[in-house]
């Protein structure tokens, strides 16, 4: 399995979203991110960086 987790920065302390993330979909400020399970997750917040060694997703709150 491959899939990555996704966190949020808030107040310079990394928040964990949603484990075993599948998809990303990014819409201007909107993100919504769906796991291997079928759990979403929508945010307002642009992505800051993609670590596929970590298997890390991570944004930035807006």
């Amino acid at each position: 399995m491959c899939e990555a987790h996704a966190f949020i920065c808030r107040n310079e302390q990394e928040e964990k979203l949603l484990e075993s993330v599948d998809i990303v979909e990014i819409e201007v400020d909107d993100v919504k991110l769906i796991n291997i399970f079928g759990e979403q997750k929508a945010i307002r917040a642009r992505l800051k960086r993609y670590d596929n060694t970590q298997r890390k997703i991570l944004f930035e709150e807006l």
